[in-house]
């Protein structure tokens, strides 16, 4: 019946927060954790903590999206992926107010005021503030060409380079000149070709 009263009778004596069942909150602070995972060992402290991850296991998705059918684990991913549906952005910089939909989002753009740089490469010791932009970085050193051409099959390690290669099978020019409206497929030409409206000036 404590359920539906919310009676919470019994308090912790070391955190000083009362519940209904003291039991569950004291694997808090001892680290108990019974509850054990038959497929890889890990161990948890609530049977709820172990229901959730079987669906690892399992590939079970009881979870989902009312508007595009896409099914997720755990409520929190769902709650997570409808802000691409309600383009919700709740995260706010008190720097510069910028907003965004995740927190983790958040965090890696205040790098840009704090100037910190988390990821080191393993190779060179080059810092970066994201962990992304290191994963690029380290194609320096691994000479690895994932992305390829499907035209000519010429590989790139970078995405950008392979979509701007694509311009030469397509013939798409998207950069113009705002002088003589002549156009380029790559923004590089377009400014060594403004150096002839500058005098040789780089734009």
């Amino acid at each position: 019946m404590r359920i539906h009263t919310g009676q919470k009778p019994f308090a912790c004596d070391l955190c000083e927060k009362r519940f209904s069942n003291l039991n569950k909150h004291m694997r808090i602070h001892t680290g108990h954790k019974p509850f054990v995972c038959d497929l890889c060992g890990q161990k948890f402290g609530h049977k709820s903590h172990l229901n959730r991850h079987m669906r690892i296991h399992t590939g079970q998705k009881p979870f989902t999206c009312d508007l595009c059918g896409q099914r997720f684990g755990h409520k929190t991913v769902l709650n997570r992926h409808m802000i691409i549906h309600t383009g919700q952005k709740q995260f706010s910089c008190d720097v510069c107010e910028k907003r965004f939909g995740h927190k983790s989002h958040l965090n890696t753009h205040m790098l840009i005021h704090t100037g910190q740089k988390p990821f080191a490469c393993g190779v060179c010791e080059k810092k970066f503030a994201d962990k992304s932009t290191l994963r690029t970085h380290m194609i320096v050193h691994t000479g690895q060409k994932p992305f390829f051409c499907d035209v000519c099959e010429k590989r790139f390690g970078h995405k950008s380079h392979l979509n701007t290669h694509m311009l030469i099978h397509t013939g798409h020019k998207p950069f113009a000149c705002g002088v003589c409206e002549k156009k380029f497929g790559n923004k590089k030409f377009l400014k060594v070709h403004m150096k002839i409206h500058t005098g040789g000036e780089t734009v």
